[in-house]
């Protein structure tokens, strides 16, 4: 799909055509939005601009010299923005091309900050005279966003904190849950570190007009209140996990002291049938006597029971119990 925003009269039009690029001129071309193009559409920007857009395998490079570079007509950028999923999080690569005004970018999928800015940019056609300005405008606004997702990610980090303090449902399923929170966050700071390295290198280019420095300035200022927040967030969720484990080995040591304790109490007893058992003659067994066999069994049992007793009372006095 393609859009081309151009300025005529003094307003901003949208179309939708590259038949029209041959009656459009760079120079009132504001901003060409690309957005999973066929390779008609994209042969013809980049016939209208005179230079090679970006594929979408460059766009995702990850080396520094790859994600930004300038030649002597032209600036090329990409970034990740960054899509909320069911459960995670979805990075969408997105590259800009900047060709004296006219900002050119390249997506596969819709994106927010898109959508809104085009809506905006009809509106008020005055606010946006140049590519520089929709290009500042969009990285405001995803920074803006990513701000909204590390609130919504606090205020459900703080929801895991208060089931952990009520005790409910610690098991093998909320450390799974932390650990997606914790990938999420780390998604979400990688998302928010690119963007303070693309801006750092905007502003050390001699093409960006001066006037956008105290905006992208600001943008900086807003990132790195951001990074401070998602680092609080990772340690939050560290914090969470070390609880969670602490409570579970806490429960498997209640357990395992259960079973400890029963295993002593019921050893005397053992070792007194045991010794019972045996097929000699024992002390308190007589066979002349006929109601010897009764009493002697509850004689046995009654010492089974006191050496029970005497062993509780050890761990009572130990403190054990």
């Amino acid at each position: 799909m393609l859009n081309i925003f151009y300025r005529e009269n003094g307003k901003i039009f949208v179309s939708q055509s590259e038949k029209d690029f041959a009656k459009l001129d760079i120079e009132n071309t504001v901003w060409i939005d690309l957005v999973d193009p066929d390779g008609t559409e994209k042969r013809a920007v980049e016939s209208f601009l005179g230079t090679e857009i970006q594929s979408r395998a460059q766009a995702e490079e990850i080396e520094s010299s790859s994600r930004y570079f300038e030649t002597d007509d032209a600036i090329f950028a990409n970034t990740n923005f960054l899509t909320p999923g069911a459960e995670e999080y979805n990075m969408q690569a997105v590259s800009f091309t900047l060709v004296d005004r006219t900002l050119t970018t390249l997506r596969e999928v819709p994106l927010r900050s898109f959508t809104e800015l085009q809506r905006r940019l009809q509106v008020n056609p005055k606010q946006y005279p140049s590519g520089f300005t929709v290009f500042a405008t969009i990285l405001d606004q995803r920074v803006d966003l990513d701000a909204d997702m590390i609130e919504l990610l606090s205020k459900e980090i703080s929801q895991y904190a208060k089931r952990i303090n009520e005790e409910e449902d610690i098991d093998q399923e909320l450390l799974i849950d932390i650990s997606q929170l914790q990938e999420n966050t780390m998604m979400i700071r990688e998302n928010v570190v690119d963007k303070q390295r693309l801006i750092s290198n905007l502003m050390r280019s001699t093409k960006v007009p001066s006037s956008l420095e105290p905006r992208l300035n600001v943008l900086l200022q807003d990132i790195s209140s951001l990074l401070n927040h998602t680092n609080f967030c990772f340690e939050r969720l560290e914090y969470l996990q070390d609880t969670v484990l602490g409570l579970i080995n806490l429960e498997q040591n209640k357990i395992m002291k259960i079973f400890t304790v029963v295993s002593v109490f019921l050893m005397p007893p053992t070792l007194i049938a045991g010794f019972y058992g045996m097929n000699v003659r024992l002390p308190m067994i007589a066979a002349d006597e006929p109601n010897a066999s009764f009493w002697n069994w509850i004689i046995i049992l009654g010492v089974m029971g006191l050496s029970c007793l005497a062993i509780w009372y050890v761990f009572k006095k130990k403190k054990l119990l």
